[in-house]
């Protein structure tokens, strides 16, 4: 099968990059469309991954819908020259591509907050794959897999450590905690906000008196002169590594909390998200103990130096991941396997149906969750 597959961000070239090199092991063909944003171009052609760039996004918010019609019309050319059988992706840019090459679609998701938007691109998907953990009612299309969307790169039959990243930050054994910082500019943050620029001091000050404390900044402007902390400068493509090595995370970000859990290392997250319509998968990694959400400032520093003190920190958040993990799937097996049946049946739908990790949640569009 010739399988088209939208990174329009990091983390989507991570959800995807192993099932894209398995499927071109199987025989398949994979046309990968990428958008410039953040880094990922840059693991793309990290983990040698061809592909085609439609477009890019800058830090203005704006710049998403000024910049959609001219990405929409790069798409369409990609796709005059490349005849796809199946479609992977989220969003409108995956839609619009299923819906002008006539090519069954497969929509793999777990932002709550977009729902509507997810809703709004029904028509032209013929299924939405989301975590179990999902709160949101996205209609009959809707099927959920145990699991998250990580687990597709950081499940144990996937994810491994090359052992590099403490010769690349040059920490020796020493430990080491890192600070996420988010640029909030994606059309889910409107409205959103995380970490003040004075928390941002205070925060990293008072880390820097148990460990060496890396910064992880996407807005590129918190000044590090002033401060201990270095800036984390290693290849993005080894930043689960660092996670994984880490003491601690402590970030007002989103998924590089969930990548911390499911490798064990203690995560805080502090945002607006945070509140009774946070996403779910936030609510599930809280509720198994290995993620703290805070919607204020307050508790952080001082849930931080509880975890840094305590004696065996470190042996309890591998228990609670191994624990986490023990019937989650396999996403990477999971999309790889829905490529099998689709060239074997020709339909998505009998696809999703047959396999036995998917659960259709079976509910009208208007049906509460």
């Amino acid at each position: 099968m010739r399988v088209g597959i939208f990174t329009n961000t990091p983390a989507q070239v991570h959800l995807y990059r192993h099932a894209i090199a398995e499927l071109n092991e199987q025989g398949h063909d994979t046309v990968v469309f990428a958008r410039d944003d953040g880094c990922a171009l840059d693991l793309l052609e990290y983990f040698g991954i061809n592909h085609y760039v439609y477009g890019s996004r800058d830090i203005k918010k704006r710049s998403l819908l000024f910049k959609l019609p001219s990405q929409l019309r790069n798409i369409y050319r990609i796709l005059r020259k490349e005849d796809l059988d199946l479609v992977f992706g989220m969003g409108v840019y995956s839609a619009f591509a299923g819906a002008v090459s006539g090519t069954q679609t497969v929509s793999v998701l777990d932002s709550e907050p977009m729902a509507w938007r997810h809703i709004a691109t029904s028509p032209f998907v013929q299924a939405f794959l989301t975590p179990d953990a999902f709160t949101r009612n996205l209609g009959g299309k809707h099927y959920a897999f145990t699991g998250l969307k990580e687990t597709a790169y950081l499940h144990p039959d996937v994810y491994t450590n090359t052992e590099r990243i403490r010769e690349e930050l040059g920490v020796g054994d020493d430990p080491f905690i890192i600070t996420r910082f988010n640029a909030f500019n994606g059309h889910h943050d409107v409205g959103r906000q995380g970490f003040s620029p004075a928390q941002k001091e205070e925060l990293v000050d008072r880390l820097s008196e148990h460990a060496t404390v890396f910064v992880s900044d996407e807005t590129g402007v918190f000044d590090l002169d002033e401060t201990a902390a270095e800036p984390y400068d290693a290849h993005p493509a080894l930043i689960h590594e660092a996670l994984a090595e880490a003491e601690l995370l402590i970030a007002d970000t989103q998924t590089m909390v969930t990548e911390a859990a499911l490798l064990g290392t203690p995560a805080i997250r502090s945002n607006s998200f945070v509140g009774d319509d946070d996403m779910g998968n936030f609510k599930e990694l809280e509720r198994a103990g290995l993620v703290y959400n805070f919607s204020e400032f307050d508790p952080v520093i001082s849930t931080a130096e509880e975890l840094l003190t305590g004696s065996d920190t470190g042996e309890m958040w591998e228990r609670k991941r191994t624990d986490f993990l023990s019937d989650k799937c396999n996403l990477t097996a999971l999309i790889v396997d829905i490529v099998e049946r689709v060239d074997a049946t020709g339909s998505v739908d009998a696809a999703v149906q047959s396999n036995k990790d998917l659960i259709q949640r079976q509910k009208s569009l208007f049906s509460p969750m």
